[in-house]
């Protein structure tokens, strides 16, 4: 099964299984940041990637210069552990990994994810590439993909057990729109899927294509 089979299938077994009311509140508030979101206000293509310095899965800080001394880099920004359709696209990352790496471009995954957080996440898919903090989606929020969700879907979080205050280390409710971001050695960026439907993802393929399209 391909990532858009995978992702079309959570989505339809949520809608066929979820209670009424829970599909309703969570439906609502995903239309309404689609309408609200407003993609010139995130990172474009063609802009410098502002410098970030995050922890990873064991506390050790990892910044935006270091990565990029070593070339290009790769970024995908997902939600959290939690939601399946961000676990389904870096599985997707991770079957690619080998291209990636064959052509000297650093893949590293971003969540506002607290470090042990992080760690059960990378250990749980086996996953070989870093996992970074973006505690209180400080960075999230300075490239312009942040979803403050709304207090209407906290009660369905703590529902199916989803303690974002315990996983993220605050209570500020926030995720970051799932991202994917191709920067060049020169740290401009190149390529971005941002898309504030969070049930939508880069195709690995794309990814690729974007990959080898960077030598030209």
């Amino acid at each position: 099964m391909g990532q858009q089979a995978e992702l079309s299938a959570i989505l339809e077994n949520f809608s066929k299984n979820a209670p009424e009311p829970v599909k309703t509140v969570i439906t609502k508030a995903l239309y309404d940041f689609i309408e609200s979101f407003n993609p010139k206000d995130a990172i474009q293509v063609g802009e410098s990637l502002p410098e970030f310095r995050l922890s990873d899965a064991v506390g050790n800080d990892r910044s935006s210069a270091e990565l990029l001394a070593n070339g290009p880099l790769l970024i995908a920004f997902y939600r959290g552990e939690w939601c399946p359709f961000c676990n389904i696209a870096l599985v997707g990352f991770q079957k690619i990994l080998d291209e990636i790496k064959s052509k000297g471009v650093t893949f590293v995954a971003i969540s506002p994810e607290l470090p042990n957080q992080s760690l059960s996440t990378a250990e749980k898919h086996d996953l070989k590439f870093p996992v970074l903090s973006d505690v209180g989606n400080k960075y999230a929020k300075k490239l312009g993909i942040l979803f403050q969700q709304p207090d209407s879907l906290r009660p369905v979080f703590d529902k199916f057990g989803h303690r974002l205050a315990e996983r993220n280390g605050d209570n500020s409710f926030a995720v970051p729109v799932p991202a994917t971001i191709l920067i060049d050695e020169k740290g401009v960026v190149r390529n971005t899927f941002i898309d504030p439907d969070y049930t939508k993802r880069v195709e690995p393929a794309t990814v690729l294509e974007w990959i080898n399209g960077l030598t030209n």
